[in-house]
């Protein structure tokens, strides 16, 4: 009992981050109807811009977090203008194929800066965490899962009790009729593009001290947090937190029970399982079309 309670924290820990980045693809899903698969590559770049300015500058790990989000929020404006915003007349496949090109440029673009050799960041705290009973409770993995439920609670309550958050939800549903009434719908998707970059870019702060710091983890995170926001029900944001959850647990369990190295095989194995038998998800519904 103790090893699973312990396997359970670790899963929550690493699930808090998928459920993160699958929040981002979710809210640009509802906000333009495109799947964003440069969402890995923001927390790409915000792990690595910790690397840059707490190792290689030697800020504090504060004014770090700091320039690493304000950086993040400037870039989600920049991503909505280069990538969507000139494409935005032209159906959905010009847009996904856009944000493929840009996953492809940034990743590149760090590599050529950094090289592929990993990097690594040291812990935040100073002490490892502490022990109740025969659960070893990580600090990181502590301030993974405070910080995603705080961000969790805000979000909730910014969509549900602020007049932006509305206008942010009703140009989601419907992008015609919220100008219609008004609502200025470019700025609603250029605030989604923000809020969704610093959603990926505060995971990759987050993961940074625990994962080696590299370019192929844009990739392993953003294929793990697609996973999660279509077994949660695509485009379901209470889905996409759930399925991150979900898929971090089975996959720790998974490596520690079955197999180290085909770790990253379960969460596309319980993606199959779901598409196969759930194919709206835990929190979808079922649509049907009339021929």
């Amino acid at each position: 009992m103790g090893i699973a309670l312990q396997l359970l924290f670790t899963g929550l820990g690493i699930g808090s981050i998928y459920a993160l980045v699958a929040l981002g693809f979710v809210l640009i899903y509802r906000a333009t109807n495109v799947v964003n698969f440069a969402q890995g590559d923001f927390a790409m770049l915000g792990a690595f811009s910790m690397v840059v300015l707490c190792i290689d500058l030697g800020l504090p790990y504060w004014l770090g977090i700091l320039i690493t989000l304000v950086a993040m929020l400037l870039f989600g404006a920049l991503f909505n203008l280069a990538v969507y915003y000139p494409l935005r007349n032209r159906g959905f496949q010009p847009v996904i194929i856009s944000t493929i090109g840009a996953s492809i440029l940034l990743g590149n673009s760090v590599l050529a800066a950094y090289g592929p050799r990993p990097q690594t960041l040291p812990s935040f705290f100073s002490s490892q965490g502490f022990s109740v009973g025969p659960i070893f409770f990580d600090s990181q993995y502590l301030l993974i899962l405070g910080v995603t439920t705080v961000m969790v609670t805000l979000q909730y309550l910014f969509f549900e009790r602020t007049l932006l958050g509305k206008k942010m939800q009703a140009t989601s549903q419907d992008k015609e009729m919220a100008s219609l009434l008004g609502i200025p719908v470019a700025t609603m998707i250029m605030l989604t593009f923000i809020y969704s970059s610093a959603l990926g870019g505060l995971a990759g702060i987050l993961v940074a001290p625990i994962l080696f710091v590299s370019v192929g983890m844009s990739s392993s995170i953003a294929l793990k947090a697609f996973a999660a926001s279509i077994i949660g029900g695509f485009g379901n944001a209470t889905g996409a937190i759930v399925g991150g959850l979900a898929l971090g647990v089975v996959e720790t369990f998974g490596a520690a029970y079955i197999s180290v190295p085909y770790k990253d095989a379960f969460a596309f194995i319980v993606l199959v399982v779901f598409l196969l038998f759930r194919p709206q998800g835990l929190f979808g519904e079922k649509v049907a079309e009339k021929a």
